[in-house]
């Protein structure tokens, strides 16, 4: 399978989006706990770990994305 160039580009620049949110998200240490009470957290959690979860699972399906459209970035990095 192969995508249009254009269709790389974006990929491209959706992956660097997608990386920098989940850096944000990594550091943002949303499991430590809070001296507020649950009422004026600002966010759950649980919400931050299943965004951090989904982001992951975009940036994985981005990158095979990338490797069905790139077939010499597969032999060199070792994918079949």
């Amino acid at each position: 399978m192969s995508t249009p160039a254009g269709e790389d580009d974006f990929l491209y620049e959706f992956e660097a989006e997608v990386g920098e949110e989940l850096i944000l998200a990594e550091t943002s240490h949303p499991e430590e706990p809070s001296d507020l009470p649950v009422t004026e957290w600002l966010f759950d959690p649980a919400d931050a770990e299943r965004d951090e979860v989904g982001l992951r699972g975009i940036l994985g399906a981005v990158e095979a994305l990338e490797g069905d459209s790139r077939p010499d970035r597969r032999l060199t990095d070792g994918r079949t």
